[in-house]
């Protein structure tokens, strides 16, 4: 009797201990859903995709909502069940939905080889294709993600699978090879500079030529079983790049960091115009987009300008019936993806810009069910076009189209009596042009001192930056900064839309670049930051061709716009910072008018911003009119 009691104890004991491992969410999602992991989606070629899906119990055809990721989905990760695909996969199915997840060729339990953004494309028409044909399939799908798992969307769009209803693509600017003015071959570049986030991105997530596999005839039950121990995720060794990012030269900065060998080798020689960025799965504006989108955009991603300039071109370039009236933009005045975060007083690096929440679970699944199930919901009534967060004055605005039909856009010339080398110099923001007596200003650039990255725009680097908005004051003591400062403004000023700058340019170098950040001056000095950008000169005349500089000649240059929402309140001043170097948000370019890439010495430099009757360097601001 006493055997039987301790065996009943231990039973007991067993029980509970695989009670506590066992999420209280999988509980849940268990009692109303079927779960099948590890589904191995077979593709044209014979590869297969590992593939988790979640649907209604019972007979009923569902529409679909898909996440393709190159990130660990795996439910189970170092021995512990996880829960944030469990949690997504709840809320999809308790509203009627089948949630399905899948991880891109050649990661983690996907077969195959990795490329960036998970080519062949052809594996979205696939998997659109194998989910249709489900005996549990309505025949609709819905796509989601941020980031990673949104920047697939719109080369598949373009791919017009019919079964393809609707999208929800959530900082998904490392999708956008090319469009309109933006050229930057998926955040890859920036005004022909390279953005460095990727190297650290990349150390992080490409695979190894050498990492291990699974044999191709591995079965469904092997992986459901294995998975629990072996999640196929390499653990990288932390890596401090702040300081592992200054390595030269910059295409063995991997290397450097004892990473894997993979994919950063053959993208960062890459130019802007080779033909690889036009195979794989960036989309480019020559390319077919016919899907209802709704889009979510935050001021401090690292691509708002270009997300922003997609949604107006698929609402251009629409040709479906119904399908430019179905294009919906939200921007956020958040980092990369942070839109849940955002708080009663939210507050973006160092800057409060208020209670920036919304509710975008309501948002999103009020979404799909208007498209994908065919509810007669309010969705198009309560929802405007564009939804924007102005910063400064702090609230949520709305508009019919972006940018605002009532922008008036205002030229602000550069003045200075020659010496306008940080905030204490005399550069001056005037809608007054300058006169034949102004004089350039003149700034030496080192790369090997470069202008630090302070805040910004920015994703993905580590402990290298931390995005967001932060006082600029100290940064602009440098004198490799010029500082353009307008007067105290009288009234308050709303600027909201495309920033434009022309700037008139001249080095003693044969290569340089130019960057340029836009500030909000507050009464007691402290200067915050709210977009930049940068314009790598051998690109001026575009990026098909390297132009190199003759030294001291005067060039034209229109760098690649900025874009905000921002109230300079009154007491408030407008302020432009120009230099050549925003680094590690960018890499620096080392003069020589090399490839750069490949460079361990850099050219110390005299560079010029002239500002004259005959040179007017201008910043052009889309000041909202009164009476909006």
């Amino acid at each position: 009797m006493k055997k039987i009691s301790l065996l009943i104890i231990a039973i007991l004991l067993v029980l509970q201990l695989s009670a506590q491992d066992t999420a209280t969410i999988y509980r849940k999602l268990d009692s109303i859903a079927i779960i099948d992991q590890k589904v191995m989606m077979p593709m044209r070629d014979g590869v297969r995709l590992a593939t988790d899906i979640y649907r209604p119990k019972g007979n009923q055809k569902v529409p679909i909502v898909f996440s393709r990721t190159p990130y660990n989905f795996n439910t189970w990760v170092d021995g512990k069940m996880t829960t944030r695909t469990l949690e997504d996969a709840y809320a999809a199915v308790s509203r009627g939905y089948a949630y399905v997840v899948q991880n891109e060729r050649g990661r983690f339990f996907s077969e195959g080889e990795w490329d960036i953004l998970g080519t062949p494309l052809t594996d979205s028409y696939d998997a659109f294709e194998w989910m249709s044909k489900q005996s549990w399939s309505n025949g609709k799908i819905g796509l989601i993600g941020c980031s990673s798992t949104a920047e697939w969307q719109m080369a598949a769009a373009s791919l017009n699978h019919p079964a393809l209803a609707a999208m929800v693509a959530q900082g998904f600017g490392a999708g956008v090879g090319r469009v309109g003015k933006f050229y930057e071959q998926g955040n890859w570049y920036r005004g022909g500079a390279q953005q460095m986030l990727f190297t650290a991105w990349l150390y992080g997530t490409q695979h190894d030529l050498y990492r291990p596999r699974l044999p191709k005839e591995i079965s469904q039950q092997d992986l459901q079983r294995i998975q629990r121990f072996y999640d196929m995720g390499p653990e990288m060794p932390r890596v401090d790049w702040a300081e592992k990012l200054k390595h030269l030269p910059v295409k063995d900065i991997i290397k450097n960091a004892q990473g894997s060998t993979g994919i950063y080798d053959k993208m960062i020689v890459r130019k802007p115009n080779d033909p690889a960025w036009f195979q794989g799965g960036l989309y480019h504006d020559n390319m077919p987009m016919e899907v209802p989108t709704f889009w979510f955009v935050s001021w401090y991603d690292v691509s708002s300008a270009p997300n922003i300039a997609l949604f107006n071109h698929v609402r251009n370039t629409a040709k479906k019936p119904g399908v430019a009236d179905n294009q919906y933009l939200i921007i956020a005045p958040v980092l990369h993806c942070s839109y849940k975060r955002a708080s009663e007083n939210t507050v973006v690096g160092e800057r409060s810009v208020g209670d920036a929440r919304l509710n975008y679970d309501e948002l999103t699944w009020g979404w799909f069910d208007m498209l994908l199930t065919g509810e007669q919901n309010n969705f198009k009534a309560s929802n405007p076009r564009v939804r924007y967060y102005t910063m400064g004055s702090n609230k949520w605005q709305q508009a019919e189209s972006f940018p605002l039909p009532n922008t008036e856009m205002r030229s602000f010339y550069l003045n200075s009596g020659g010496s306008a080398n940080s905030r204490l110099g005399d550069g001056t923001l005037s809608t007054k042009k300058p006169n034949a007596k102004s004089k350039s200003d003149t700034f030496t650039y080192d790369p090997m001192n470069p202008v630090p990255s302070y805040g910004g725009n920015v994703c993905c680097t580590g402990n290298a930056i931390q995005g967001g908005s932060f006082d600029q004051s100290a940064m602009e003591l440098r004198k490799d900064i010029l500082v353009y400062t307008t007067e105290e403004l009288k009234e308050g000023v709303e600027i909201t839309g495309f920033i434009e700058s022309t700037l008139y340019v001249s080095s003693t170098g044969p290569d340089t670049d130019i960057t340029i950040k836009l500030i909000d001056v507050y009464p007691d000095g402290k200067a915050y930051n709210l977009d930049e950008t940068i314009q790598r000169l051998r690109y001026r005349e575009g990026y098909e061709k390297e132009v190199m500089m003759e030294n001291g000649k005067v060039y034209k240059v229109d760098l690649t716009p900025m874009v905000t929402s921002n109230y300079f309140a009154p007491g408030h001043r407008i302020r432009i910072e120009v230099s050549s170097s925003n680094f590690p948000r960018f890499e620096r370019n080392l003069n020589t008018g090399g490839n750069n890439y490949d460079e361990s010495e850099g050219r110390v430099v005299e560079n010029s911003i002239h500002h004259s009757a005959q040179y007017p360097s201008v910043i052009r601001l889309p000041v909202i009119k009164a009476g909006k």
